[in-house]
């Protein structure tokens, strides 16, 4: 995503005052047990180098729902209307509206909302997707709100996902070929 870029003046810089802010930093205690990180040792198999995104596979009302996209830059999870309706779902849906702008700023207005279980790896989350009629590469996205709620952390170098749960750390393994496929340029 691409926020913004470097100013330059117009005009000759006489003076330059450089200020400086110091703010006391907070600490925390850590746990050894909660560090989730990541080792060369695991993106071994994985075809490198690559600048691949993160596919996954989820189950949504017991149904295995393929290339799904984890995109932590994305502030919304999205799902396609086409997908709710092939899981039968189509009267979950609830009305809403919410403005959703994409890499170029162009924005589409989702109109429809729908709460889905969400299973990865045995573990269930109740998810919020907005639904879009749009033509996507992926089935679904699932953007920051799902990711901190999981508390989980991607890894698109290693093609993998961290999270705690009370059993201990749950693997999530991306599709790197899915990931090929959906964004191949032609």
């Amino acid at each position: 995503m691409i926020i913004g870029g470097v100013d330059v003046p117009q005009r000759p810089v006489f003076k330059r005052t450089k200020v400086s802010i110091t703010k006391e930093k907070w600490t925390r205690n850590y746990v050894i047990e909660d560090v989730l990180s990541f080792c060369d040792e695991e993106a071994e198999g994985i075809s490198q180098p690559h600048n691949d995104a993160m596919v996954i596979s989820i189950l949504l009302n017991k149904i295995q729902v393929k290339r799904v996209l984890v995109d932590p830059d994305s502030s919304a999870n999205i799902i396609r209307s086409r997908v709710v309706e092939q899981l039968g779902l189509q009267d979950h849906i609830v009305p809403a509206s919410q403005v959703l702008n994409g890499f170029n700023m162009a924005s589409e207005i989702a109109k429809r909302d729908i709460i889905l279980p969400v299973n990865v790896v045995g573990t269930i989350q109740d998810t919020r997707f907005h639904v879009i009629k749009g033509d996507m590469r992926y089935n679904a996205l699932l953007g920051r709100p799902w990711i901190h709620n999981m508390r989980a952390v991607p890894s698109t170098l290693h093609q993998m996902m961290k999270f705690l749960t009370e059993e201990g750390v749950k693997l999530v393994y991306g599709e790197q070929h899915a990931a090929k496929e959906m964004f191949a340029i032609e």
